[in-house]
This record gives structure tokens, C-alpha cells and sequence, in this order.
């Protein structure tokens, strides 16, 4: 019998009769929100999970109460900035020196709307931290994909969101240094890359057996908004004037589901550089037909020239090449 989910599927629902025994996971931004339930979801499913981030004492409680609930001792952190490029070297670097295999990565962790900022090698803090940073972190794990790849297949997802709907990527000054820096521009171009990201990597990884998706995992309150006021919240339509959510928004547990079920579905075996949404491939559609229709992601988010055009950009940026 297939297997169907949608929006209001959970993690652990797209999970359950999955065994991920002997599977090595890792999931970035796992402290709190979607990513500790992404990770809870694979540890429940019998998976070794790492949880790299800045912050240990936020990681050891995550760590605690995943293992409290899923009984699964094989859950350990990390220590990773995604803002600095050398703390993402280093990661990534260690856990390939211990010679396992890697077979699942989450490139979750993100920031969003966030004031102007740098990161440590001075790129605009939203593109630097969501793609670049997990661009490093990817590209440096690649000899340990290619060993879980040959150990029954490997999986990267890149979180990305409809915040692609903003805008494309601007290749030509990707750190606002010949226009003003807006927000939610840099937010959009940001999101668009993690999908093209997802694109290209697939594209050039899977013959080795490495498959690569991006996840739009739906409206849900996290601490992702954190730099936002929160009447922001009202002006967007994300709560209503007394402080209640959206119904149409998902609690983090529905938000965990699509990249969970793109890191193990079965059904996705062989398959690969899809955006996806509610547990499915998303369809493309023009900006008049997503206005009626719920979902889909826009053509420019997945143009594989646009997407070959980043990856090379992205290298020349970070001074490094991969894949």
C-alpha cells in the first residue's frame, strides 16, 4: 500500500516502520524548533544523530530530551558557527578524519529578516550563513557522503522556503555593496539559493549515489523570527490581531515532516534535485497561478543554469571548489 502524507503529517508519522539502525544523520540548527524534531524523528528511528551549533548548553538539553524520548543513546552534538567559515572547516573536517560514513544531512539551520550583518569572512549574514555556510559544511562532507552513499545511499536536504517567492538570487552583488540592503530581499535571494543549491549538487553528486533535495516546510512560529517585532507578525497576516497563529501555519512537528520524509522516504529512492512541500515533489508554477493555488515554487528556483552559475559563484566566494 503507498504511503500518503500532506500538510498536517508529522516527522515521525513519515518515519514510522523506517529502520535507520547503522544510518549516521546529521542535522544542522537541531537545538531548538524544526530541527530537534527532525532529529527526534531520525533517533526515533533507530538512526545516530549529531547535532552540530554555537550553543552546547542549548545542544546538551536537546540531546537529553531526545534521547528521554525516542530511548536512543546514539545522539551527540558538534560544535559549528555557520557564520564563520573556519568553524564550519572544522566540523566537517573532524567528523570526515573519524572515517564514517554519512548518510543523511539536514542543512536546517537558518536566520531570517535579520538587520543588516556580516559574518566572519565579511559576507552579507543571511546568504553567508543559510547557503554558504551550509555550501562549506556540504562540500567538505563530500568523502563522507560518498562512503554512506556506498553504504546503501546517501541524502542531503536543504532547507529552503517560500521566501524564494521574494526574489532570485542576485549573482552580481550578493553582498549589497552596490545597492541598499533590505531584509526580506536578502532573505529571498538567500532561500532561492539553498534551493538552487539542492538543484546542482544533485545534478553533480548523484551518479556517486548522493541524492540532494529542497524542503519548503510550511508557516510555523519558531525562533526563527526572532529578529522580527512582533507586529510584523499581524502586518503579514501571520497572527491575527490577538496574538493567534494562522490555521493554515503548522506546529513544528508538521514543519519537521518533509525533510524527514525527503531524508528517508523510501519512494524517493533513485530520485533527486526536487523542491518539495507537504511531503511531495512541488509542481512549478508562474507567480499568477501560485496566487491561486497552494504551493509550488517558481521556475527561477529551479533553472539549472542559474543554479551551475551560484555553485561556481558560491566557490569563488568561499575560495574553494567541491563536486
Amino acid at each position: 500500500m503507498a504511503r500518503e502524507f500532506g500538510m498536517r503529517s508529522t516527522a515521525a508519522d513519515v518515519v514510522a516502520g523506517i529502520d535507520l539502525s547503522g544510518r549516521v544523520a546529521i542535522v544542522t540548527g537541531a537545538s531548538s524548533g524544526l530541527g530537534v524534531e527532525t532529529a527526534r524523528a531520525l533517533a526515533g528511528a533507530g538512526a545516530h544523530v549529531i547535532i552540530p551549533g554555537r550553543s552546547p548548553d542549548k545542544l546538551q538539553a536537546a540531546v537529553a530530551d531526545i534521547q528521554k524520548t525516542t530511548g536512543n543513546t546514539h545522539v551527540e552534538t558538534g560544535t559549528l558557527d555557520l557564520g564563520d567559515l573556519d568553524s564550519v572547516r572544522a566540523f566537517a573536517d573532524g567528523f570526515v578524519a573519524t572515517g564514517k560514513p554519512l548518510h543523511i544531512l539536514i542543512n536546517n539551520a537558518g536566520i531570517m529578516a535579520t538587520p543588516h550583518r556580516t559574518t566572519a569572512q565579511g559576507f552579507e549574514s543571511q546568504f553567508g550563513t543559510n547557503h554558504l555556510g551550509h555550501f562549506v559544511l556540504t562540500g567538505r562532507l563530500l568523502p563522507a557522503l560518498e562512503k554512506g552513499a556506498a553504504d546503501g545511499g546517501a541524502r542531503v536536504v536543504a532547507l529552503s522556503s517560500t521566501g524564494h517567492r521574494i526574489c532570485d538570487v542576485d549573482l552580481d552583488d550578493p553582498n549589497f555593496e552596490k545597492t541598499d540592503y533590505e531584509k526580506w530581499t536578502a532573505y529571498g535571494r538567500a532561500k532561492t539559493a539553498n534551493a538552487l543549491f539542492a538543484l546542482e549538487l544533485d545534478a553533480r553528486v548523484k551518479a556517486k549515489g548522493i541524492r540532494a533535495f529542497s524542503v519548503h516546510p510550511g508557516g510555523i512560529m519558531t525562533g526563527l523570527q526572532r529578529d522580527m517585532d512582533p507586529e510584523e507578525f499581524k502586518v503579514l497576516g501571520w497572527v491575527n490581531e490577538e496574538g493567534k497563529v494562522h490555521p493554515g501555519f503548522k506546529n513544528v512537528e508538521q514543519g519537521a515532516a518533509t525533510a524527514t520524509w525527503c531524508a528517508t522516504a523510501p519512494e524517493l529512492d533513485g530520485e533527486g534535485g526536487y523542491y518539495c512541500e507537504d511531503c511531495h515533489k512541488s509542481e512549478q508554477v508562474t507567480p499568477e497561478r501560485m496566487a491561486e493555488i497552494r504551493g509550488g515554487v517558481l521556475p527561477h528556483a529551479q533553472n539549472p543554469k542559474t543554479a551551475a552559475a551560484l555553485w561556481i559563484k558560491s566557490e569563488e566566494m568561499v575560495g574553494e571548489r567541491f563536486a
